[in-house]
């Protein structure tokens, strides 16, 4: 017998448990801390640019090419695509979690690669990009000028000179994304004076081009040389230009006679921003940011640290007025969270410590199951370093759902010994032996069945099956140590440490304890008895327990994670199609002061972007991101950030003309950009355009009007007004005109172009050629360009084009190859996340014939999630019933355990509802727990049953016997247990209401399933065991008592 050995050997024991703290103490130095595991499925993006190609263009010549040859990838999920009206086209292309986005990428590259020569020719010389996405910002770093004296181009190109590449170099950083643009060389043309010198954009274009060079000149004396050369020295010509003065006096055109055109002459030149597309500020301070996203496995924590360490060096070298500040850092939430989860840890050994005293009341025999958690905690994590895990909240979850199951083991040994020293008078050595060759089957036993229950969850796939193999991982590892430590080390520190038994306290509050639970096991053994007596009653009682179990759990509102208050918050606004930058930026500024002023308890910094947001980027969007105070100076569900950005969604929806949603970011980086569900409406394919955006609208419609959602909103942006100019190309050739020079005008007049380079401050900046303000600013400024013709005669455009005004989408998006619009939103407070889907699908079928839906990013993982617990459940319910018959030999004896299932359920659904809590996967996790739980109660009373009834007791006799004997052990480790999950339960602060997700539902199982089972359990032994009576003497696991 293994016990046997390790109580003459108590040194060895100590031995196997110290080398395994160790391995867990080196494994916590080196395992990665992250807020979830990479829970995101892999995304490959493929990009590129169509010039000039409107989004229908896009659509048609690139995207649904590409798309077409996306066939036959390995693990494909999904892929949806945008075509912009400034001629972009990019497809995301999703696949099941596990597969491996090296490989993946290979695979989308080489499809790519097979059709590149059907795309349109300027599509093939910009190039196709086929890159691993990363659209989840760890942190944002921004720098502000707190004097006011600089403007956001000043910052932005301090930031990209001097911040952006030091920052991009770190390890961990994946890739970072600039809001804000460098300086560029701003060449801005005057069409008039152009035409005075008779000159075109692309005459300034070639003579930028030929004198702002850098030219290799070689050296005097270079190699092969005379042989009496005497003087090497390296020669230096031109270099390329570098102030806007010597821009200006760049020649564009000269005569015979000597006169010169300088580029001052017909054009403003200044150093500029590199893009004018958005402008940033920080709490109203003009302001750049820098938006770092995570490499792949990169450890979160290691990787922000590392961020503001070189931040910080940073800090003293830049300019009087420069301040950083982070209004985005989600390390902050991950590492409170890891903490309070720690917290959680440590309250619940000292209240497991403390049950287990009031029912040992003894010391000494309270150590040895102590002792048994470090040595089992500090061995999981060496586990956890074994399959590549990481610290996180989820294996810090299963980490205190252990401490109750580990000390289930030890508190049975320890309770064993110390009874049969009790009623044997045998000594601490003698007592651990006869009480090892009792329990030690059934300990194998109990650890195999509670295994049995986590373990079928290891094996789902897609993100959810992520989620549950780190609890499935971490409890069935701690199991498997327990074993170990309570078949090792738990026997030799009772042979060693317990003392022979004296008389029990007779005074005291333990007196009063001893007395009072004596006279309990003798009432409950009467209330056994008088329940075995009356079958029927009581089978009646269980079934209207298992009917009402059955009710609540399909009344019980679904969701996928529970939403949690991240610290942070972030505003999307959007104005009408077609509104200026101006108005953006006044409805920014508004944001800006609601969250200073009205929100100034709760407002750590406010950045604020015009011009760009998550649906897309154009002059009427904008976002914001909102950094909270800390969690302990937001008390309150009024602090909350849920409640925040409640509160600022009405108050801001009385800004004039414009949709403002504050929205909380999502449960699971990676899984889109904010809290909420993303739907995808999609056409089938004789559905038009036009009456497809009816459908939308009409949806759309009906959504915001329904009160089960908020923050309704498109995930792209609308249409806007276009101004389409035709140009009469038989007129241009018949006034001999180049239709490429014609081309080329219309560029650098109105889109400007890039021209090429220059050195500024030692940094190879962009030069850029474009229309002055004031010569692209209304329809008719297009008559002010010109085009010279062959015969050297400047035209005007008015000559052969013509302009008229049209709307246009922005953006075309699809979804799996069908055009689509994708709808996002939140469910209204108070609402779950499962029924607001419901909702939308059945508000979807209720449209006329011609649409289909399907939903993505994390509404996709909800609802695979929620078609496999079912699954879930069945088959650990079922392997359960397989080991268990196996262990017992016998197919009828494991009903008697299975049925104690529903009592287990039902508390837990019991308690889920008077909290008003979700069934998620944390309280999926919850009910398995519950029912590995309640089953090992079950196990305890029918194998002591078992063996008295092998014995030659009576059916009646054994089960009451049975009950008696493992009530206290029942009540101690149901307690102990409860008692390590009740700091979840009571959790608040970062990160708690996925904690009291987990903690209530298993406080409430675990209490039912203890309370009703240890009156039930006996009456289910009867009733199975009566239905097949043959005695097996093999049969039990405990053996002769």
């Amino acid at each position: 017998m293994i016990a046997h050995f390790f109580i003459h050997r108590p040194i060895f024991a100590w031995v196997i448990s110290i080398v395994i703290m160790l391995a867990g103490m080196g494994s916590i130095l080196t395992l990665p801390v992250a807020q979830y595991p990479d829970v995101a499925p892999p995304t490959i993006r493929i990009d590129t640019t169509y010039t000039g190609a409107s989004a229908q263009t896009v659509e048609n010549s690139v995207v649904q090419i590409i798309e077409q040859q996306l066939t036959g990838l390995d693990g494909l999920l999904y892929f949806s695509s945008s075509s912009s009206s400034s001629g972009s086209a990019r497809i995301d292309v999703t696949f099941q979690k596990g597969t491996d986005a090296d490989t993946a990428q290979v695979q989308v590259q080489n499809k790519v690669a097979q059709i590149t020569t059907r795309l349109p020719k300027s599509v093939q010389n910009e190039g196709v990009r086929v890159t691993k996405a990363q659209n989840d910002f760890l942190m944002i770093v921004s720098l502000y000028d707190t004097t006011d004296t600089k403007m956001s181009v000043d910052v932005a190109d301090y930031l990209l000179s001097n911040m952006q590449d030091p920052i991009a170099r770190l390890e961990g950083v994946g890739t970072v994304q600039v809001f804000g643009g460098q300086y560029a060389m701003r060449i801005w043309l005057d069409p008039n004076k152009l035409a005075s010198y008779s000159l075109m954009p692309s005459d300034i274009s070639s003579a930028i081009t030929a004198q702002n060079v850098q030219v290799s000149a070689g050296s005097i004396g270079a190699l092969p040389s005379n042989k009496d050369q005497q003087l090497n020295a390296t020669v230096t010509a031109k270099s390329q230009l570098q102030t806007p003065e010597e821009f200006s006096n760049i020649i564009v055109k000269s005569d015979s006679n000597g006169a010169l055109v300088r580029l001052g002459n017909v054009a403003r030149v200044e150093l500029g921003s590199e893009s004018y597309n958005s402008v940033t500020r920080l709490n109203g301070h003009p302001a750049s940011g820098l938006a770092v996203m995570l490499a792949p496995g990169a450890n979160a924590l290691a990787t922000a640290d590392r961020v503001k360490k070189t931040v910080a060096k940073m800090e003293a070298t830049m300019p009087d007025g420069y301040k950083v500040a982070y209004p985005r850092d989600s390390t902050k939430f991950i590492r409170i969270s890891i903490e309070e989860v720690v917290k959680t840890l440590f309250e619940a050994i000292l209240l497991v410590v403390v049950v287990m005293f009031v029912f040992l009341q003894n010391w000494r025999a309270t150590l040895i199951p102590a002792i048994a958690v470090p040595v089992v905690l500090l061995g999981t994590f060496g586990v956890l370093e074994v399959f590549g895990y990481s610290i996180n909240t989820l294996t810090m979850f299963g980490m205190v759902l252990s401490i109750g199951l580990l000390v289930d083991d030890a508190i049975v040994v320890v309770e064993n010994v110390e009874r049969i020293m009790r009623e044997e008078k045998l000594s601490p050595m003698e007592a651990t032996e006869k009480s090892m060759r009792e329990i030690t089957s059934a300990l194998i036993g109990i650890a195999t069945v509670l295994s049995a229950v986590f373990l079928p969850m290891a094996f789902f796939g897609g993100s959810t099956g992520v989620i549950y193999r780190q609890f499935s991982i971490t409890i069935v590892s701690s199991m498997v140590l327990s074993v170990i430590v309570a078949l090792t080390l738990t026997p030799a520190l009772c042979a060693s440490l317990l003392q022979p038994h004296t008389e029990s306290h007779g005074r005291g509050f333990f007196g009063w304890f001893n007395t009072t639970f004596d006279r309990l096991i003798e009432r409950y053994k009467g209330n056994v008895s008088s329940v075995i007596a009356r079958p029927i009653r009581w089978m009646v009682v269980y079934g209207i327990i298992a009917s009402v179990m059955a009710f609540l759990i399909l009344r019980l509102p679904t969701g996928f994670l529970p939403s949690e208050d991240q610290g942070n918050s972030m505003v999307q606004f959007s104005l009408p199609e077609g509104a200026s930058f101006k108005r953006s930026d006044a409805v920014a500024r508004e944001i800006e002061r609601y969250f200073l002023n009205e929100e100034s308890n709760n407002t750590e910094a406010i950045f604020t972007i015009s011009g760009f947001s998550f649906s897309g980027s154009g002059q009427n969007a904008g976002m914001a991101f909102v950094a909270l105070k800390d969690w302990d100076k937001r008390p309150g569900v009024y602090n909350r950030a849920d409640t925040i950005s409640s509160r600022a969604t009405m108050n801001l929806s009385r800004v004039r003309d414009a949709q403002i949603f504050s929205l909380n970011p999502p449960a699971i980086q990676g899984l889109g950009q904010s809290n909420g569900f993303n739907f995808q409406l999609q056409a089938l394919s004789d559905t038009d355009r036009e009456a497809f955006k009816t459908f939308r609208d009409t949806l759309l419609s009906n959504v915001r009007q329904d009160s089960l959602f908020t923050a309704v909103r498109l995930g792209s942006l609308g249409e806007t007004p276009q101004l389409k100019v035709k140009i009469d190309e038989a007129k241009a050739v018949a006034l001999g005109l180049s239709l490429s020079d014609i081309d080329e005008t219309l560029s650098f007049a109105w889109a400007g172009k890039y021209v090429n380079d220059f050195v500024d401050r030692g940094r190879v900046k962009k030069v850029y050629a474009q229309g002055d303000m004031e010569f692209r600013s209304k329809p008719e400024d297009l008559d002010k360009w010109f085009v010279k013709s062959s015969s050297n005669v400047m035209t005007p455009f008015s000559s052969f084009a013509t302009s008229q005004w049209s709307y246009g989408a922005q953006t075309l998006t699809r979804y799996n190859g069908l055009a689509s619009y994708e709808i996002q939103g939140a469910s209204a407070p108070g609402v779950s996340s499962g029924v607001a889907m419901d909702r939308m699908e059945a508000l979807q079928e209720a449209l006329p014939a011609g649409t289909s839906f399907a939903w993505s990013g994390l509404s996709y993982q909800e609802r695979l999630s929620s078609g496999q617990t079912v699954k879930l459940y069945a088959i650990s319910i079922l392997v359960v019933f397989l080991c268990l018959a196996a262990l017992y030999e016998s197919w009828a004896v494991p009903f008697s355990v299975l049925l104690v299932i529903p009592l287990g359920i039902f508390g837990s659904v019991i308690a889920a509802s008077l909290r008003g809590l979700e069934n998620d996967v944390y309280f999926q996790v919850a009910l398995l727990t519950t029912i590995g739980l309640s089953s090992k109660n079950a196990i305890l009373i029918v194998e002591f049953a078992e063996a008295a009834y092998n014995r030659g007791s009576s059916l009646i006799e054994a089960a009451v016997e049975g009950a008696k004997l493992r009530l206290r052990p029942i009540l101690m480790t149901s307690l102990a247990f409860i008692a390590g999950v009740l700091p979840l339960a009571l959790s608040s602060g970062a990160g708690a209401n996925s904690r009291i997700s987990i903690g209530t539902g298993i406080v409430g199982g675990t209490l039912s399933a203890t309370f009703l089972a240890i009156f039930l359990v006996p009456l289910f032994f009867v009733l199975v065991r009566g239905m097949f009576p043959k005695r097996q003497h093999h049969a039990t696991l405990v053996g002769e008592v």
